[in-house]
C-alpha cells in the first residue's frame, strides 16, 4: 500500500504522473469542484456577513467517497491542482471536506517530471488569500445573478422557464455587443475617392504611386465631381522624383501566448470558438499517449503572464542556434502586461522545443496538431531576433499635386524564419531624385466609409482584456452563456444582438447603470484582486458592493414603467409606457389589459439596434396554396415562407442548392408537458436513442424514456393494415406523389394533410386541398345537444394537434373551445 498521494484534478493528468513515479505515490483525481453553492438556493447568508453554505456537488458526493476509502493507510497528501485561483479554491474545499489537517500543497506550471520532483521537493500550505479571493467573485457572482435574474424574469416575462439571467461580466459584455450594433446602424456611409497613379522610370519596371497631396494639404476628395477635374490634371502633368527615403525598420516578434492571445490568434487563424480552444489546450496541458507514455505538451493555459522559466529560454535558444544559426537567437520577447494581471505563472509554450509539431504528427488529433503547431510556432518567434526590413518612401511632384510611393524589402527575416509573412515584398525600381517619369495609367477609385465591426470572439475577448472586465478563464464561459441564453446570433462568425438580449441590456442599462459600467466592473475586478494580495478583506469587498446593489433591485422590483414622453397611445389617447419584452423594447399604452379587453396599441422601440433583415423575392411556388414563396429570416436564420402568410403558413428550409427543402414533422404525441403544462411532449433522438422531450425547449428541459407512445398523425392501425387499405372515412383517391400509392388524411402540427399508406418506407405527403379538389369530404363532427354559450350555435367534438375538444360550429367567426371531461362529455358523445 503506497504511503503517499498525490491529488490532482483529472484523471489524464494521474495517467502522465503515473509515469513518474513507482508505486511510492496514489495518484487520484478529485474531478474538478468537490463542492459549491447549491443549485437551488442562493446559499449566501447576507445577514451573516456573506457567509456561503457549501454543499457537496452531485458528482462530487462518490468522489468524496472514493478519496476517503483510497485515503485510509496514507501518511502524506500533496494537494496539485491547478496552480490559479480556482485550484486553490478545490484544494482548500478538498482538504476541508476530507478533515486532511496535514496535507500539504504542490504547484508546477507545467506537467513534466523535472517539474514535478520539483514541486515536491518544496511543499507549502493552501494560499487562503487566494482561496478567499475565488470565494469572493463565487459570493458576488451569485448575489448578482440570484437577485438580478428575478427581475428579469418579472419585467421582461417567460418567468424562470424563459432562461434569462444576468450576470456580473456576462451583462457587460452584452452591453458591448448592443452597443457596437447600435453603431452600426446609427452609422452612415461617407463617400471618399483614392487616385492612384501608375508610373515608370526611363530604364525601370512599372510602380504605382497614391495622391497625397493638393496644393501642399491632404486631398479629401469626397466626389466624382471633385475627382474628375484632377484626374484630368494629372493625365497631362509632368511626373518627377521630389525626394528619397529609406529606413531600416526592426520588426520585434509578439511574446508568447497568454490565455486570451490564443484564444483570439485560435480564433483568427484556426476558426476555433474559445471553448474549443480552451478544451484542446486542457488535452495538451494534461498528457498525451505516445510511445513511451503519456507527456504534458503545454504549460499551463489559464494564465496572464508572459515570463518564460529561464530553462526554457535557454534551450530555445539551443534550438534557435542549432537550426538557423546564432545570429537568428534573440532576447525574448516580453509584451505588454494585461490590465489586472493576476497569474504569476508562465506564457503558454511547449514544455520542451525539441518536440517539434512535425515529430507528433502522428500522435496528436487533426485539433491538437493545429493548436499546438500554433503555440509551438509562437513561443520560437518569441525567443528569435527581429525582422529587419529595407523601407524606401518615394516622394513625387506632378504640378500642384503630390504623390508618395512607398517599397519594402526584407534584409533579414529574424523571426519570420518560422513565422513566415502572408504578403511578399514590394520592391521599388532604382530611382533618382530629380529623375522625370513617364505616366501609364491614372486609375480613381469611389470607396464608402465602413461602418464599425460587429465583434468575433476573438475582438470581444480582447476589449474586455483591454478594459480589466473578467479573467482569462471566465471568456469561454461567458460567450457560451450569451449563446445558450440566446441573447446573441451568430452572422458570419460575428455577434448579433437578438431581440432578446436587446431587451435585457436596455432594461440593465436603464435600472442597473452601475452594473452595467465598464469601468464599474473593471473596479470589481481590481479590487477582487486585492484580496489575493492580502490586502483587504473580503467581506469588506462585499459589504461595499451589496448594500447599493440590493437598494436598486428592490427599488426596479416595485418601479412602475417608465412613461414615454411627448406622445400618447394614437388609438385611445393613454399614456405610452416603456415596456421590455422576450421581442425587444416596446411602447405600450397604459389602458391594456391582459384579458384582452383594454387597449392593444404598441410600438417597437428596437430599430435603433436590430436591423430588420430584407424580405427576398424567388422563383418558387406554394405548393400549398400557389402563392409565390418568399425568403425572410428568423431566429435560426434564413427560410422559405408563403407570400400569403398569415392565411397560409408554409415553411421550408433553404436547401444547400438554394431550393426549398421540406422541414421534417417532428413526431409528436398527444401528451402535454406535466412540467411546464404548455408544450406538447415531442418524441426526439440523442446519443442514447429515442426519448420524449418538451415542445418548448430550451425554455422547458423535461424529458423520459421514449416508451412508444402513439404519434400525432401516424396512421392508426386499421389505416395502415398489410394490404394497404385504409378505411372509407380517411382514405382518399389521390394518388402518392412520390410512389403512386394511396393516400389518407392525417393530422399533424399544421392541421391536417395528406400521407402516404405505405409509411414508413414512403414518406411521401400532400396538401389536404388535393383530397378536397378530388371530391372527398371531410366527415361531420360529432354534434353535442349543446349551445355554445358565446354564439348560441351548437358545438361539436372535434380533433386537433393535441387530441379532441369541444368547439363552437360557428368558427371561424367564434373561437370557443374547451378540453373534453371524459365523464361527462364521454357520456353525452355516446
Amino acid at each position: 500500500m503506497a504511503k503517499k498521494a498525490i491529488i490532482v484534478e483529472s484523471p489524464t493528468k494521474t495517467r502522465t504522473l503515473s509515469s513518474f513515479f513507482d508505486d511510492d505515490y496514489e495518484l487520484l483525481a478529485s474531478m474538478g469542484h468537490v463542492r459549491d453553492l447549491p443549485d437551488d438556493e442562493m446559499g449566501v447568508d447576507t445577514d451573516a456577513d456573506f457567509e456561503p453554505r457549501y454543499v457537496v456537488t452531485k458528482s462530487g458526493r462518490k468522489t468524496i467517497r472514493e478519496l476517503k476509502k483510497r485515503l485510509k493507510d496514507v501518511e502524506e497528501v500533496y494537494l496539485a491542482t491547478d496552480p490559479d485561483r480556482e485550484g486553490e479554491a478545490i484544494a482548500w474545499h478538498i482538504k476541508d471536506e476530507l478533515g486532511l489537517e496535514n496535507a500539504r500543497r504542490i504547484q508546477f506550471n507545467q506537467i513534466t517530471r523535472e517539474a514535478v520532483l520539483e514541486a515536491l521537493k518544496r511543499p507549502g500550505e493552501i494560499d487562503m488569500d487566494r482561496v478567499e479571493a475565488q470565494q469572493a467573485r463565487r459570493i458576488l457572482d451569485r448575489l448578482v445573478g440570484f437577485e438580478l435574474s428575478p427581475v428579469l424574469w418579472q419585467k421582461i416575462g417567460g418567468g424562470r422557464r424563459a432562461g434569462l439571467s444576468a450576470g456580473r461580466v456576462q451583462s457587460v459584455a452584452l452591453r458591448l455587443i448592443v452597443d457596437r450594433e447600435r453603431e452600426r446602424i446609427a452609422f452612415e456611409p461617407e463617400e471618399y475617392w483614392t487616385i492612384g497613379v501608375t508610373l515608370q522610370p526611363e530604364d525601370g519596371e512599372q510602380f504605382d504611386a497614391e495622391l497625397r497631396t493638393i496644393d501642399g494639404e491632404e486631398h479629401g476628395l469626397t466626389s466624382e465631381d471633385e475627382v474628375t477635374p484632377v484626374v484630368e490634371e494629372l493625365r497631362n502633368a509632368t511626373y518627377v522624383v521630389a525626394e528619397i527615403e529609406q529606413q531600416e525598420r526592426k520588426n520585434n516578434p509578439s511574446a508568447p501566448f497568454i490565455t486570451s492571445t490564443l484564444q483570439r490568434a485560435a480564433s483568427n487563424r484556426l476558426r476555433f470558438s474559445a471553448r474549443r480552444t480552451m478544451a484542446v489546450a486542457q488535452q495538451l496541458y494534461e498528457g498525451v499517449e505516445m510511445a513511451d507514455g503519456s507527456h504534458g505538451l503545454i504549460t499551463y493555459m489559464r494564465t496572464d503572464s508572459t515570463n518564460v522559466a529561464a530553462e526554457a529560454r535557454k534551450e530555445a535558444a539551443e534550438f534557435i542556434e542549432n537550426r538557423w544559426g546564432k545570429k537568428f537567437v534573440g532576447p525574448g520577447a516580453r509584451g505588454k502586461r494585461v490590465k489586472g494581471a493576476q497569474e504569476a505563472h508562465e506564457a503558454i509554450r511547449p514544455t520542451s522545443v525539441q518536440r517539434t509539431p512535425e515529430s507528433l504528427k502522428d500522435v496528436l488529433s487533426d485539433e491538437q496538431y493545429r493548436l499546438y503547431e500554433l503555440i509551438w510556432r509562437q513561443f520560437v518567434a518569441s525567443q528569435m531576433a527581429p525582422e529587419i526590413t529595407n523601407r524606401t518612401t518615394v516622394d513625387i511632384e506632378a504640378g500642384r499635386m503630390g504623390l508618395r510611393a512607398t517599397g519594402q524589402v526584407v534584409v533579414f527575416p529574424g523571426w519570420r524564419a518560422v513565422m513566415p509573412r502572408d504578403d511578399e515584398d514590394r520592391s521599388l525600381p532604382e530611382l533618382e531624385e530629380g529623375e522625370e517619369l513617364a505616366l501609364v495609367e491614372v486609375t480613381p477609385e469611389q470607396h464608402f466609409t465602413s461602418p464599425p465591426p460587429r465583434y468575433t470572439e476573438a475582438s470581444l475577448v480582447a476589449e474586455l482584456e483591454a478594459n480589466g472586465v473578467g479573467r482569462p478563464s471566465t471568456y469561454a464561459d461567458i460567450i457560451d452563456t450569451l449563446r445558450t441564453r440566446r441573447y446573441v446570433r451568430m452572422e458570419r462568425r460575428a455577434f448579433a444582438p437578438t431581440a432578446l438580449g436587446a431587451a435585457v441590456s436596455d432594461y440593465l442599462v436603464d435600472n442597473f447603470p452601475e452594473i452595467m459600467d465598464i469601468e464599474f466592473t473593471a473596479n470589481i475586478e481590481a479590487d477582487l484582486d486585492t484580496v489575493e494580495r492580502g490586502e483587504r478583506d473580503w467581506h469588506e469587498v462585499l459589504r461595499e458592493f451589496y448594500g447599493p446593489f440590493h437598494e436598486e433591485v428592490e427599488e426596479a422590483r416595485n418601479a412602475e414603467p417608465q412613461v414615454l414622453e411627448g406622445e400618447t397611445c394614437p388609438k385611445c389617447g393613454g399614456r405610452l409606457l416603456i415596456r421590455y419584452g422576450t421581442r425587444g423594447k416596446f411602447a405600450g399604452c397604459e389602458n391594456y389589459e391582459r384579458d384582452g379587453n383594454g387597449c392593444d396599441y404598441t410600438r417597437d422601440l428596437s430599430s435603433d439596434v436590430l436591423e430588420t433583415p430584407p424580405v427576398e423575392e424567388t422563383e418558387f411556388e406554394c405548393p400549398e396554396c400557389g402563392k409565390p414563396l418568399v425568403i425572410r429570416t428568423g431566429r435560426y436564420g434564413r427560410f422559405f415562407a408563403c407570400s400569403g402568410y398569415p392565411e397560409c403558413r408554409y415553411a421550408a428550409d433553404v436547401g444547400p442548392d438554394g431550393q426549398p427543402k421540406e422541414r421534417g414533422r417532428p413526431m409528436e404525441t398527444d401528451e402535454r408537458c406535466p412540467e411546464c403544462g404548455d408544450g406538447t411532449l415531442i418524441v426526439r433522438e440523442g446519443r442514447r436513442g429515442k426519448f420524449l422531450g418538451c415542445s418548448n425547449f430550451p425554455a422547458c428541459r423535461y424529458t423520459r424514456e421514449y416508451a412508444g407512445e402513439k404519434i400525432v398523425g401516424e396512421a392508426s392501425p386499421e389505416l395502415t393494415a398489410a394490404n394497404g387499405e385504409g378505411n372509407g372515412s380517411n382514405r382518399v383517391p389521390v394518388p402518392c406523389p412520390k410512389c403512386g400509392g394511396p393516400m389518407a388524411v392525417r393530422s399533424g402540427r399544421r392541421g391536417k394533410f395528406l400521407g402516404c399508406l405505405n409509411y414508413p418506407e414512403c414518406k411521401g405527403t400532400a396538401s389536404i386541398k388535393r383530397a378536397i379538389e378530388a371530391g372527398w369530404e371531410p366527415p361531420e363532427p360529432e354534434m353535442l345537444d349543446e349551445e355554445c354559450p358565446e354564439c348560441g350555435k351548437k358545438l361539436a367534438i372535434r380533433e386537433g394537434r393535441r387530441g379532441k375538444f369541444i368547439g363552437c360550429t360557428g368558427y371561424p367567426k367564434c373561437r370557443y373551445t374547451r378540453d373534453i371531461e371524459p365523464a361527462k362529455e364521454g357520456a353525452e358523445a355516446d
